[in-house]
């Protein structure tokens, strides 16, 4: 159980709460004045605050206390207690995030109710702070292509700075992932990893999410950028950020500070920030849509992240671990993938990388014929009625072309299929055709077949 620090100015009060306290089972911890109490409260965080609002012959007063810790420690519920107490202080001290207000002289029934309830909230909030931080433990990331190799390499050198990423590539290929990745493996895991979804907050409302507010009727409500403080902020898809967030998100970068909206008092903050995106920045800042003093902010470390298609070495592996995920947390069979549905799948198209691949492995499981081998026939693009005795269903244009014609757009479409499915690699395609590497390449060049390492092949 976490202890409750007792801040008064009066020894005898802040010793009779202390011992009452002990009497109900608390460990307890006592300050006199402003400055033992901050420095009690560096040394270990408390799980309750009660804190006397006039302190005499200090540098702070409870006030002060009260906004410094719902600064730094959010999750700590503070209880003010003083013997002036008004309505007009009980205000004020709520509207800067106090938990509950006692007046002096307490009744011990009260103090215990509002103790009570105050260490319950102490322990939710510090459950819920567990919980978040399990959230941002991600799946492995998998892969063997060369390419995913380049991109762990380059995420491993970021892990080890506070540098500012911005991770960019197609929609569904894994930059969230990556961003956690990078968060799990650096100096700042234990701390929140916070993401800010530009583009599902509505423009109006980004301020209030990001920044935080304060009212009267329902005192501070943190933002987004107070709850990753220590750790890191996320701006999925920056891009949409609206242009006056914009502005004072740069502020914030320069400063490490903020105003709540409707706030007066500036938060500071500690954060690391790592941005996503999907278009093109600099098309962007062409456009009039997005700040270039920002974009040079966050672009500190540019770290492009591939799409499913350039990675294809990768498809049966990560279909085999989507495959045991979704055993495991929905109970879907757990199949193994047949010869044929891994050449299928590595043949695909892919618009929706990483995520599009999920969401076809789920479905297969879903709708597939029981626990042997997923066949290719069950993939997207597969049909039924396909002759079951081995005979070859020719196109239209294949049937009325001259055999020399059809066969050279057959060999094309063949081996344009075959090098995109491993990648471009012309040595792996060499040995799964059946031919010499040298002969590939000639028949290649002969067909107008155009090879490229990182995007396959195209006709010439």
């Amino acid at each position: 159980m976490s202890d409750i620090l007792i801040v008064d100015d009066e020894r005898d009060i802040r010793e009779l709460i202390s011992d009452i306290l002990q009497d109900e089972g608390y460990t307890t911890r006592l300050a006199g004045n402003s400055d033992d109490a901050m420095a009690a409260i560096a040394a270990e965080q408390p799980g309750l605050l009660v804190l006397d609002i006039w302190l005499k012959d200090s540098n702070m007063d409870g006030i002060d206390i009260l906004k410094a810790v719902k600064r730094d420690y959010p999750e700590v519920p503070v209880v003010i207690i003083s013997g002036h107490g008004n309505i007009e202080i009980a205000v004020a001290a709520i509207k800067q995030g106090a938990y509950d207000f006692i007046e002096k002289p307490f009744n011990i029934d009260q103090l215990m109710v509002v103790i009570r309830r105050g260490m319950e909230t102490s322990r939710l909030r510090r459950e819920n702070s567990t919980l978040k931080r399990r959230e941002t433990t991600p799946a492995d990331m998998l892969g063997d292509s060369a390419v995913f190799r380049a991109l762990l390499g380059q995420l491993d050198k970021v892990t080890r700075s506070n540098g500012r990423v911005m991770l960019s590539g197609p929609a569904g290929a894994g930059k969230e992932l990556a961003a956690r990745y990078i968060h799990v493996n650096s100096g700042r895991s234990g701390a929140p990893f916070v993401t800010a979804p530009c583009a599902s907050i509505e423009a109006e409302r980004m301020e209030e999410v990001l920044f935080g507010r304060e009212s009267e009727e329902k005192g501070i409500e943190p933002g987004l950028l107070e709850e990753a403080n220590g750790g890191v902020i996320y701006f999925d898809e920056v891009a949409d950020m609206p242009s006056g967030t914009q502005s004072k998100i740069l502020r914030v970068l320069v400063d490490q500070q903020f105003l709540r909206v409707g706030g007066s008092d500036k938060v500071q903050v500690d954060l690391r920030v790592i941005s996503s995106t999907s278009r093109d920045l600099e098309q962007e800042i062409a456009e009039g849509r997005f700040r270039r003093e920002l974009y040079h902010r966050l672009n500190v470390v540019p770290i492009a992240v591939p799409s499913l298609e350039e990675r294809r070495d990768d498809i049966p592996l990560l279909a085999e671990y989507f495959i045991e995920m979704l055993n495991k947390t929905q109970g879907l069979p757990l199949r193994k993938l047949g010869a044929e549905a891994r050449a299928q799948l590595q043949t695909m198209s892919w618009p929706g990388n990483v995520r599009q691949l999920r969401n076809v492995v789920e479905r297969v499981l879903i709708l597939g014929d029981g626990a042997g081998e997923i066949e290719a026939r069950e993939l997207p693009g597969e049909t039924d009625s396909a002759p079951s005795d081995g005979r070859v269903v020719l196109s239209g244009s294949l049937s009325t072309m001259p055999l020399r014609e059809a066969r050279e757009a057959f060999e094309r479409e063949y081996l344009l299929t075959q090098i995109n499915r491993y990648g471009g690699n012309i040595s792996r395609t060499a040995e799964f055709v059946g031919m010499e590497r040298s002969a590939l390449h000639r028949k290649l060049k002969s067909l107008g077949v155009v090879t490229s390492s990182k995007a396959g092949a195209r006709t010439g």
